[in-house]
């Protein structure tokens, strides 16, 4: 999943064009590979020690009318644990109608028990299987309210003619549209046969087929194991087109041409990552274009990434967000956290991988100015997370909201670290052990214990002398950042800073000539370093030199609104209102809600924008704008603030979110 970052590039590092290497046949999927019991997934109530799903199928129907998902769920299962007799499922929000267990060659009643819902785990299924069926077979009904479905009318979407329906299961929202072993510690293989309306394309995170027609009835099949979290689906006014003979896009009619021009560089992205860490094992990269609702920036379903429309700003400058999702295919998708405990395994190696893209792709100042951004807006936060949350790896015991847990020290303090051995070990050789560890732990899941264990063996010991023990532990198990990490320096970010400190002093604006060739991130960079506040006339200058009030670029919105709103700069307010209603990618909107609510009359602007967005807000959103709203304790509105005098690059930067 895609966290905040920018432009063409985004998290991660730089690129050596490293010529493929000849290496053995990487290994065949593992089979499930369950956590160990020391370190028991907190956010599922499964039982891997005793018994894992091997493979699921799905036989559903979707009910637009109803907002429902129904049919059946049939478990092949591996029993660990023979004197267990019970399989145990989550879900939420569930209705179960019907389990039964196959024995003999046909199907028999088996009794369970759907416990009071836990208001973060949901509802315990407990099923009696005294046999230890090899098979299990529950019916069931989602509700119309899943909280990890949105359905969305017809003129909630591009195109205004047919409805839509897309799923968000990371972190534990699986078990809202299908009962299961909702844990990353368990992978399977999965197949189902969807019904629905025939004027809908449906689409999984599966073996689509770009040549697809709409007949109301489709199936599908993932032969490679993955974890709950990547089960996805989407049904709407689907259309096809062509990247690459690996690579297409998937959109309604009216955005799929300009999602194509704007991604042409999947196919480059696949080769450059192949080239670095190994064959790209997924077979299909194709990418699904959702609706702007979409509470994230980009969610990493294999063959299918879900992508917010957001960065289609057309330049290309927000096309990192490929990079990232497309690094998830090694980092998260093949090699996979064991619980939400261990993310930094997902995200910061793929922020690590991302932008080791970018550079690539774009060139190495593209990903400095990313990594600048990522960590200043890191250091100005990390100090004021609980301590027990600025580690890379989350002691046990602690409590953590499984949506909570991918935060920015997940994706840019495990980037940061990654970075560091790389500088250490030199390049070439993290790069050859990075993709040792890719095969080596392919179809897995994993601790960080279990990393940790294999660096020591393949690059730690390899190379003795290059880090001490004191330094790995402060990394992974220590609050904060280390003082001895690796500095990146931008020389287009070193000109901005003159520009905005001229114009602080000055009034005097920068020569368009230099303006006009910034990029998004140099704009980010601007914005962010200005003063928490600013007077009116300053704000009416910039605006009228640079148009920020309407942007149609996400990253900026983000930055220019919560100014504007703590500057009491009311001339913003209609755009910021259009903005904050139409899009509901929780990363751009609730900097804007979060500023809205710090006084009387935002905190009465913020609740008329959330009446008229909630009906079109993704659950997952409307949770975090409810929240932030209910716990408001505004103040009077105050006088129009007086500028700030001078203000370093990194003390003004937004609130770090992984969103």
């Amino acid at each position: 999943m895609r966290p905040f970052r920018s432009a063409a590039g985004l998290l991660a590092m730089a690129v050596l064009a490293l010529s493929a290497c000849n290496r053995e046949t990487p290994p065949t999927e593992a089979a499930a590979t369950p956590a160990a019991s020391a370190d028991r997934d907190e956010h599922s109530y499964a039982q891997p020690d005793k018994v894992v799903t091997e493979d699921l199928a799905l036989d559903i129907a979707l009910d637009f009318d109803a907002r429902t998902i129904a049919g059946t769920a049939t478990y092949t299962l591996q029993w660990k644990d023979q004197s267990a007799t019970q399989l145990v499922l989550d879900t939420r929000a569930l209705t179960i109608s019907k389990v039964e267990g196959e024995a003999a060659g046909a199907w028999q009643p088996l009794q369970f028990a759907l416990a009071e819902a836990d208001a973060t785990l949901g509802s315990k299924l407990t099923i009696e299987t005294p046999e230890r069926n090899a098979r299990v077979r529950v019916t069931y009904a989602s509700s119309p309210d899943a909280s990890g479905l949105q359905w969305l009318t017809p003129e909630m979407t591009e195109g205004k003619q047919l409805p839509f329906m897309f799923s968000q299961s990371q972190q534990i929202h699986a078990r809202s549209w299908v009962p299961l072993q909702d844990t990353p510690a368990i992978r399977y293989t999965y197949s189902a046969r969807v019904t629905t309306r025939p004027d809908v394309m449906v689409l999984m995170s599966a073996d689509n087929d770009p040549a697809a027609q709409r007949t109301g009835e489709y199936s599908f099949s993932m032969p490679q194991r993955i974890p709950s979290y990547l089960m996805a689906i989407a049904a709407g006014d689907l259309v096809f087109k062509e990247i690459s003979g690996r690579a297409g896009v998937w959109a309604e009619p009216a955005m799929v041409d300009r999602a194509v021009a704007e991604f042409a560089d999947t196919e480059k992205m696949i080769e450059v990552t192949e080239q670095l860490y190994g064959p790209y094992r997924w077979e299909r990269y194709d990418l699904l274009i959702l609706p702007p609702s979409f509470p994230y920036g980009g969610m990493e379903n294999p063959r299918l990434s879900f992508i917010t429309p957001t960065v289609i700003v057309g330049d290309k400058s927000l096309v990192s967000l490929i990079a990232h999702e497309l690094a998830h295919s090694w980092s998260g998708n093949l090699v996979t956290f064991a619980s939400a405990k261990h993310g930094w395994l997902n995200e910061g190696f793929t922020s690590y991988v991302e932008n080791r893209i970018v550079e690539s792709v774009y060139g190495k100042e593209m990903s400095d100015m990313e990594f600048v951004i990522a960590r200043n807006a890191l250091r100005e936060n990390i100090g004021a997370m609980p301590e027990s949350t600025q580690a890379l790896a989350i002691k046990p015991g602690t409590e953590l909201d499984a949506d909570d847990a991918l935060s920015a020290v997940a994706y840019d303090k495990g980037a940061w670290f990654l970075q560091f051995l790389e500088q250490r070990f030199g390049r070439e050789n993290f790069d050859a052990f990075l993709r040792g560890y890719f095969d080596h732990f392919a179809f897995q899941s994993i601790t960080t214990e279990q990393f940790l264990a294999y660096a020591k063996e393949h690059l730690f010991d390899k190379y003795p002398d290059t880090v001490t023990d004191a330094e790995i532990q402060e990394w992974v198990y220590a609050p904060g950042l280390p003082s001895y990490a690796p500095q990146v320096m931008s020389r287009n970010f070193g000109i901005v800073d003159s520009a905005r400190l001229a114009w602080l002093g000055s009034a005097q604006l920068p020569p368009r000539q230099i303006t006009d060739a910034w990029s998004t991130q140099e704009w980010l960079h601007f914005l962010e370093g200005l003063p928490q506040t600013l007077t009116s006339e300053q704000l009416t200058q910039l605006d009228e030199a640079y148009a920020f009030t309407g942007t149609d670029n996400g990253e900026i919105a983000m930055r220019w609104y919560p100014l504007a709103v703590r500057s009491g700069y009311t001339q913003a307010n209609e755009a910021l209102a259009e903005f904050t209603a139409r899009v509901g990618r929780r990363k751009l909107i609730m900097p804007i809600y979060t500023a809205l609510v710090q006084t009387e009359p935002g905190l009465a602007l913020a609740k008329q924008i959330f009446e008229t967005a909630r009906p079109g807000y993704h659950p997952i959103t409307t949770g975090s704008v409810e929240a932030l709203i209910n716990d408001a304790r505004p103040a009077p509105a105050p006088a129009q603030a007086p500028a700030e005098d001078t203000a370093a690059p990194e003390d003004a930067a937004p609130p770090a979110t992984a969103n």
